[in-house]
């Protein structure tokens, strides 16, 4: 079973769209998106998640990873693919 990925996002964000990107490329088959700027109750729940105000914000199963910038960062520490790959986590 694969991870659920979900990305608060908006429709002109350049960092979603390059964190999208990313994702695919590291194997992600399914992104459910929520747009936070088409959907107020979206992006209040998004700030109770996360305490953040920005987008993308993007969740691995429960695991909160964070935007852009925090995503390639686990990555490079090696503790994105762990993720990736457990689709246990938080269960």
């Amino acid at each position: 079973m694969h991870p659920r990925v979900v990305m608060y996002t908006t429709g002109v964000c350049p960092y979603c769209i390059m964190a999208e990107r990313f994702l695919l490329k590291k194997g992600v088959a399914s992104l459910e998106k929520i747009r936070v700027d088409l959907d107020p109750a979206q992006r209040e729940a998004m700030t109770g998640r996360t305490g953040r105000r920005t987008v993308p914000q993007i969740f691995i199963n429960d695991t909160h990873v964070g935007g852009y910038d925090d995503l390639v960062a686990l990555d490079q520490a090696g503790r994105l693919d762990p993720l990736l790959a457990d689709s246990t986590s938080g269960h």
